[in-house]
């Protein structure tokens, strides 16, 4: 090994060292160190050695958490130890007999218990062989769960390497929970609410769903955490008690229950039951009870377990809190997307240590699905939603002065007419010129992937609009120098770059506008091809639905998504202003003209390019007639492979597809 290639390894090393440490430090310990921007430069240091030098990559490296390749489907792995269940109780009657059963069982023994809260997550097993994790599994059917070790990984409270400095043993097998604390549960049900998704029922619900992603990159979107509270296989280690056990985890740098109780006996189990009730609220996750357990674990093979349960465990369930009230009034808000939400606006009632006056009814499905009319005496509940619920409507309380909602016709805000689009849920307001869609709409126009404005980030999109400055996407391009100097935060300088930004954005493709109008089902695949098959924005506005679903990747639902816009007023006069402003409205190749080798051709592109981007290589083909496709199948022409190439290689040989190296790519292409 070459002194340069030593001192990369020497340094990457160190690099990983320094990232798990304050990995650790910020989503586990909650002692963060070392300031976001620090934190990144360590991180895209590590990347750029690991791409300069991909022998020197590593298997428990901090990158590897982004997430790999998509999966087609879980591998089954047969558990060492059967996953047993908890067997639950209600009462604490039920809590005294289970204490008798465990006496009768192993008379004159000392016992003590533990009780920590029962997290309402996702079981799971974490396997590490030399220090390293080697697998992730889930329950399953308690025999054999699925391989999701590419989705674990990307849960930044694991580690993927145990801590050093410790007597680390050989084999290692834990268990524990993941679950979706409750604040970033909120978050990611609205961003589902404003793209008109179903939306999850609880934390629980979407731990469980993102974990059966069979693409780890969007698991790696999702708010997932892990806390770890049981060892199968913990070699060289002898632990006597559960407390120890839960030390020792922390030692090896797992995330553990943040409170536990050490009690004498079952009445004293009891009464930490009800101290943890009443600070269930505090923890960042969703509890629904407790969990008591044998504190002495030598103890655990002579008390053995059913079928399905452990005997030295148990958890115990807190009934949900709900308060009855009544429904006042149904209310409409527009979110950015233009989705309408309906929202109760209640009679104020407390529950569960806050005074309760609103709370959500999801979409006018539900509304009718639970015959919820204003005026009723409603039940709301907050377990398993963070935000408040009507459960269920006290018929029996109805006066006959009822009133059944409707949901209007109209956007509240815009007054603009609402649809209901195919395989969604919610009411949306097409308009994009709603104020309530503004905002989102110009930080979409945009972006990288669409008009690509440099500089025009979501605090400087936020005052464009709050100012009145901008209102639809045509405004960006009558912007001036003084008006934006003016604005927080910004001086000439910055200005003038963003306005150039602004200025270049004049020369992009036709199929970058097509998609930074934003409309729906239309992605940049999508806006692509209709680029190949259309002169310009003039002949694409004039098409048919018909004409749309002749063209290849443009379904029905595709096509009446771009023939509604287009017959929209409002769109209409935004793209003849777009115009006026210089935007180019004509294809980058007028179909039918292209003469080229690779008309027809379906290229995949994997690996990292050095001449130009993948975008770019992508606009390439495009333009010369070809396809750009995102994975391989036995119809792709040619896959180009730059560097650090991954599994799409790998299928690409597989199927004996042509591989093209950069060299070879842009022999073709130029």
């Amino acid at each position: 090994m070459n002194n340069n290639i030593e001192n990369s390894k020497e340094r990457a090393d160190y690099l990983r060292r320094e990232i798990n440490k304050h990995n650790h430090l910020y989503y586990v310990a909650a002692r963060p160190e070392i300031s976001d921007r620090d934190y990144d430069a360590l991180y895209q240091e590590l990347a750029g050695i690991e791409k300069q030098h991909p022998e020197l990559a590593s298997p428990d490296s901090p990158t590897m958490r982004v997430g790999g390749e998509p999966l087609t489907e879980f591998k089954h792995i047969k558990h060492s130890t059967p996953m047993l269940s908890l067997s639950n109780t209600y009462s604490k009657e039920e809590l005294i007999d289970f204490d008798t059963r465990i006496k009768k069982l192993i008379p004159g023994k000392i016992i003590s218990y533990i009780v920590e809260p029962k997290i309402d997550g996702v079981a799971i097993t974490l396997r590490y062989e030399n220090g390293i994790l080697a697998a992730g599994i889930t329950r399953g059917d308690g025999k054999t769960g699925d391989d999701i070790t590419n989705n674990i990984k990307t849960i930044r409270s694991i580690p993927l390497q145990l801590h050093s400095g410790m007597p680390r043993p050989e084999n290692l097998e834990v268990r524990g929970e993941v679950y979706m604390s409750k604040k970033g549960f909120t978050k990611l049900n609205q961003e589902r609410h404003e793209a008109g998704l179903e939306l999850f029922a609880n934390p629980r619900n979407a731990a469980a769903g993102s974990l059966k992603l069979l693409d780890p990159k969007i698991v790696a979107q999702r708010p997932l955490d892990a806390v770890l509270y049981a060892v199968i296989e913990l070699e060289n280690i002898n632990l006597t008690t559960h407390e120890q056990l839960i030390n020792e985890l922390q030692n090896l740098g797992f995330k553990t229950v943040p409170k536990h109780w050490k009690c004498a006996d079952i009445h004293a189990a009891i009464e930490a039951l009800d101290n943890l009730h009443n600070m269930r609220h505090d923890f960042p996750f969703e509890i629904d009870g407790g969990v008591i357990k044998v504190n002495e674990r030598e103890l655990y093979s002579a008390l053995g377990s059913t079928a399905k349960s452990s005997r030295w465990a148990v958890a115990y369930k807190y009934e949900p809190e709900q308060a009855e009230t009544t429904l006042l009034d149904i209310t409409v808000q527009v979110g950015r997307t233009g989705v309408l939400t309906p929202v109760a606006e209640l009679e104020p009632v407390p529950l569960e240590g806050s005074v309760i006056s609103r709370a959500t009814l999801h979409n006018a499905d539900e509304i009718k699905r639970k015959d919820i009319r204003i005026g009723d005496r409603v039940i709301v509940e907050k377990a398993g939603q963070v935000i408040p619920a009507i459960t269920k409507v006290n018929t029996t309380a109805r006066t006959g002065k009822e009133k059944i909602f409707s949901f209007p016709t109209s956007c509240p805000v815009c007054r603009e007419p609402v649809s209901r689009h195919e395989n969604e849920v919610a009411l949306r307001c097409d308009n994009m010129q709603c104020p309530a869609q503004i905002k989102r709409w110009i930080n979409h126009f945009a972006s990288r992937g669409a008009m690509n404005i440099d500089g025009l980030g979501d605090a400087l999109v936020e005052q464009l609009v709050a100012s009145g400055l901008v209102s639809d996407p045509s405004h960006l391009y009558k912007l001036t120098k003084p008006q934006i100097a003016g604005l927080e935060r910004m001086g000439e300088k910055s200005a003038e770059n963003l306005l150039q930004s602004i200025e270049s954005s004049k020369k992009r493709e036709l199929w970058r506008i097509i998609f930074a109008l934003g409309i729906r089902h239309v992605g940049a695949k999508s806006a692509q091809t209709l680029e190949q098959h259309f002169a310009g924005m003039d002949t694409l506005m004039q098409t048919n639905n018909d004409t749309l679903q002749n063209i290849p990747d443009i379904g029905p639902v595709v096509a009446e998504s771009i023939t509604r816009f287009f017959q929209s007023e409002h769109n209409r006069k935004l793209i003849s202003l777009l115009k006026e402003a210089g935007l180019q409205m004509t294809a980058s190749e007028q179909p039918g003209n292209i003469n080229s080798g690779l008309t027809g051709k379906s290229f995949v592109i994997t690996g990292t390019l050095s001449t130009m981007s993948r975008d770019e290589a992508s606009d390439k083909i495009r333009r010369l007639g070809g396809k750009v496709n995102s994975s391989v199948s036995p119809k792709t022409t040619f896959v180009v492979a730059g560097s650090d190439p991954g599994s799409k290689l790998t299928k690409a040989r597989e199927m004996n597809v042509t591989v093209l190296n950069e060299e070879e790519f842009l022999k073709l292409v130029e």
